[in-house]
């Protein structure tokens, strides 16, 4: 039978209880006589910069698979809500019960398929669908009418473009074939090449913005996140230098005193290596 709320366990009342104790932690170092100077000061604005740290170094822990490390990430995340939520308490805005709560009704509401009469017997992608579907209504309901309307300016720019590109294509503004994205991405790499020594700065940052614009738009074809697909070939480029380094380092040398073929050699040399690892 479909159920209208979870059964709260044990477990979950340990949870509340610990999340109590950091509210009121929080609210103590907040507090405008005895609290911490540091904790005093901060704003929405000072703190917003953490709470995007910390959810890529949370991003980072889970790459790197290490789980003591995400424990401790997720803490540091958790703090970043409490924060807010504690600086909106005290601007008479909602506190953290109004978070939780508000989060809590959005998960009921978004899956009717678990808490409510709808079919469980979906596909995923049906699934995918029915969500999508379901915050277009809550869109809607919040008078943002237009088809981007709500993509958060915030985001990292690569991520956002996949968002707003993903919004155009779900009402028909797209290239319906990859091929057609491949073609566009050689023009726009060809514009850029071809103007480089003619353009302002300015001109050139923009061609450059339209060359990666395109790139999100073909890992999204490709079914691809860009945001992860860049992510692992920083880590590779990142792994591969460090090789560069350390035989460098076993000839008595650094990078600086090395040149561009030697250390070519050394990173085709990695690169071969993994290769033929996998």
């Amino acid at each position: 039978m479909p159920q209208t709320e979870p059964e709260i366990r044990d477990t979950d009342l340990d949870a509340a209880r610990e999340i109590a104790r950091l509210s009121a932690i929080m609210r103590a170092l907040r507090d405008p006589d005895h609290g911490c100077p540091w904790d005093i000061e901060q704003d929405f604005a000072s703190i917003a910069p953490y709470t995007i740290e910390e959810a890529y170094e949370v991003a980072d822990a889970i790459a790197r698979e290490d789980w003591p490390e995400l424990r401790g990430e997720l803490g540091d995340l958790l703090l970043q809500s409490v924060y807010h939520a504690q600086m909106a308490r005290e601007a008479g805005h909602f506190d953290l019960a109004a978070v939780a709560r508000a989060i809590s009704n959005k998960m009921i509401a978004r899956h009717p398929h678990v808490f409510g009469e709808e079919d469980r017997d979906r596909t995923a992608e049906e699934q995918t669908h029915a969500w999508e579907a379901i915050k277009a209504a809550e869109r809607a309901g919040r008078a943002e009418t237009g088809v981007l309307d709500g993509v958060a300016l915030g985001l990292p720019a690569l991520m956002r473009a996949a968002k707003l590109q993903k919004r155009a294509a779900r009402v028909g503004f797209d290239w319906p074939q990859t091929a057609q994205v491949l073609d566009k991405l050689v023009e726009e790499a060809h514009e850029l090449v071809e103007a480089r020594d003619r353009l302002s700065l300015d001109e050139i940052e923009a061609e450059m913005g339209d060359l990666l614009f395109v790139m999100a738009n073909l890992s999204r074809h490709l079914g691809v996140d860009p945001e992860v697909a860049l992510r692992r070939s920083n880590d590779k480029f990142t792994r591969r230098f460090k090789y560069i380094e350390n035989e460098l380092h076993r000839r008595g040398k650094r990078p600086v005193e090395s040149d561009l073929a030697e250390m070519d050699a050394l990173w085709n040399e990695i690169r071969r290596a993994e290769k033929n690892a996998d």
